[in-house]
C-alpha cells in the first residue's frame, strides 16, 4: 500500500483530469494554495514553506487541502476569502459528521462525488469519498444536490 493511501501523510494529489475540467468549468484558476512543487496544479501556488493559510487568497483559487487535523482552518479560509470577493474551488474528503464541514462545507455549494477518486495516478481508490465545495460570494450556497454528481474519469 503506498504512503498515499495511509495516514502517514494528509496529501492527496489531485488527478489531473478531475483538475482539468473542474478548471474549465470554474477558472482558470489563479492559484493553487495548497500544492507543493511535485503536485502544484497552477503556475502560482503556495507550498508548506510559503504558507498558503498566511496569504491573501484572491481571484479563482484551487484548493485540495492537506486533509488532516489542519483542514477546518483551511475550510474557515476558503470561505472566508469567498466573503470578500474570491471564488473558491474545494476538493475535499465527504466527511459529514465533522464539524469542519457543518461549520463551513455548508456555507457553499456542495457537489458530492460519485464513486472514489484515485488520487496521484495511484491504481487503487481513495479509502473515503470525497466533495467538491465552491464558495463564491455571488452564489447563494446550495447543497447541490440538484447538480447532476461529478464522476471521476476511468483510465
Amino acid at each position: 500500500m503506498s504512503v498515499h493511501f495511509s495516514s502517514a501523510t494528509p496529501e492527496w494529489s489531485t488527478p489531473q483530469d478531475f483538475f482539468d475540467s473542474l478548471n474549465e468549468e470554474f477558472g482558470p484558476f489563479d492559484v493553487d494554495v495548497c500544492a507543493s512543487e511535485w503536485n502544484a496544479k497552477c503556475p502560482r501556488y503556495f507550498t508548506q514553506e510559503t504558507d498558503g493559510l498566511s496569504q491573501n487568497w484572491i481571484g479563482k483559487v484551487w484548493m485540495n487541502p492537506p486533509y488532516g487535523r489542519t483542514i477546518g482552518q483551511w475550510m474557515k479560509k476558503a470561505y472566508e476569502s469567498s466573503l470578500l470577493g474570491a471564488c473558491v474551488v474545494c476538493l475535499v474528503p465527504a466527511r459529514t459528521d465533522t464539524a469542519w464541514w457543518h461549520d463551513f462545507a455548508t456555507k457553499g455549494t456542495i457537489r458530492f462525488i460519485r464513486g472514489r477518486l484515485k488520487f496521484g495516478g495511484h491504481e487503487n481508490s481513495a479509502p473515503f469519498p470525497s466533495a467538491v465545495v465552491i464558495f463564491d460570494s455571488t452564489d447563494t450556497g446550495s447543497i447541490a444536490l440538484k447538480s447532476p454528481p461529478i464522476e471521476p474519469k476511468t483510465l
